[in-house]
């Protein structure tokens, strides 16, 4: 039963590439509309007594829609590392990288320098050696599965 188990958690199914994709896509267009609308905004010091600007910057229509989308990513992020490594799900969805580049450079008009593309090949030289790895590492137990723990409290209420 555990090697069944095992092997879902670790086979990585349409599904589970469509989360991995929506981090990727919603990190990066949270991010991106993040900072235009704080660029929009303008500059925010935050301390308890500016709180109320704070708030007004969460109310700028760019800033709300990057939020929701960032919540929509840590869903997925969450969703993600209940099946995943950490050190699987982080790297892969590191193409957030390089997108969050292009937008910055195309969509929000910043310069990039030829040091930092550079970094940013090498992130996405990175994902392809990641995404060729398991997902889940090799012949270790899942201590924290949703069904190991159903399994130990079921045990426990019988005893």
């Amino acid at each position: 039963m555990s090697q069944c188990v095992n092997d879902s958690i670790s086979k990585v199914t349409f599904r589970k590439y469509l989360v991995l994709a929506g981090i990727t896509v919603f990190s990066t267009l949270g991010d991106s509309l993040l900072a235009r609308g704080m660029k929009e905004f303008g500059s925010v010091n935050v301390s308890l007594h500016n709180l109320s600007v704070l708030l007004l910057a969460i109310l700028n229509p760019w800033v709300t829609a990057g939020i929701l989308l960032l919540l929509a990513f840590f869903s997925c992020y969450m969703s993600a590392l209940s099946w995943a490594d950490l050190t699987y799900v982080l790297p892969a969805t590191s193409l957030a990288y390089v997108l969050v580049a292009l937008i910055g450079h195309f969509r929000l008009h910043e310069e990039i320098s030829p040091t930092r593309w550079l970094g940013i090949a090498l992130i996405a030289a990175g994902v392809g050696f990641v995404a060729a790895g398991p997902s889940v590492t090799p012949n270790r137990q899942r201590q924290y599965s949703s069904e190991g723990s159903r399994g130990k409290v079921s045990r426990q209420v019988e005893s």
